[in-house]
């Protein structure tokens, strides 16, 4: 309610993004996420090869305590590799 109120842009007046995010995020949010089937199906196949890490159903990791079982199974990957 102030009539003297004034809002400074000059700042950022050659700096399209900066000067305008409500064109910018419509157009970002819909490129979050799984684009595809194939990555859909791969972080799918990754979580669960981590879960079954945890629970103990492969040979991978299986000497350390069960909070250090799937960082014990990624050394032994890479020491494989």
């Amino acid at each position: 309610m102030v009539p003297s109120a004034w809002h400074h842009i000059e700042c950022h007046a050659n700096n399209r993004i900066e000067a305008d995010h409500s064109q910018l995020k419509p157009r970002l949010r819909p490129m979050r996420g799984l684009r595809t089937d194939w990555t859909a199906q791969t972080i799918i196949a990754g979580h669960a090869f981590i879960q079954s890490l945890r629970c103990g159903h492969y040979e991978l990791g299986l000497d350390a305590p069960r909070g250090l079982r799937v960082a014990e199974a990624f050394t032994e990957l890479a020491g494989a590799i």
